[in-house]
């Protein structure tokens, strides 16, 4: 067995139907994670909050390495205006958030829906606005924590989605 090197991999490049609107995430290692996981799994685009660190920030570029340049992404200032408009455009949004309505998320069947909006919440207070959701998954979890990082969180998400999806 050898342990291969960046120059070694030559991965299947896809993109998928799936834009990532982080609302309210204020920690700059999560927004350039949240860039270096979506460009791992595809995703087409980024949507940011003004307020957030922004992609010139050292420390999101550093966590981000090169995917910033790599990934449409845009900044948006009004929250409900900008789901309402994904919606308009024909995506369907899904939380990331546990809620009484969140479907185990390897019982939701993404292949149901030809474009997907994965929306992420603060860690503090999670989505803003849960109403505006057509969906909520949840990741099962079996420790005595009930909550894990966004970032880990969307990790398992584009897994699930992307793999379905393929």
């Amino acid at each position: 067995m050898k342990q291969l090197s960046h120059y070694d991999i030559k991965n299947q490049q896809k993109q998928f139907p799936i834009t990532i609107v982080c609302d309210a995430i204020r920690t700059p290692e999560n927004i350039g994670m949240c860039f270096r996981v979506s460009e791992s799994f595809g995703v087409s685009k980024i949507y940011l909050h003004e307020n957030s660190p922004a992609v010139t920030n050292s420390i999101v570029k550093r966590t981000a390495r090169n995917t910033i340049k790599q990934l449409e992404y845009n900044t948006y200032a009004n929250f409900e205006k900008t789901i309402q408009q994904l919606k308009d455009e024909g995506n369907t949004i899904i939380g990331i958030e546990i809620t009484d309505k969140s479907i185990d998320i390897q019982n939701f069947n993404f292949k149901n829906h030809k474009k997907i909006v994965l929306l992420l919440g603060s860690e503090r207070n999670g989505i803003g606005n849960i109403n505006i959701l057509d969906h909520s998954i949840a990741i099962p979890m079996f420790g005595k924590n009930s909550s894990m990082n966004v970032i880990h969180s969307l990790s398992i998400a584009l897994y699930e989605v992307t793999n379905q999806l393929k």
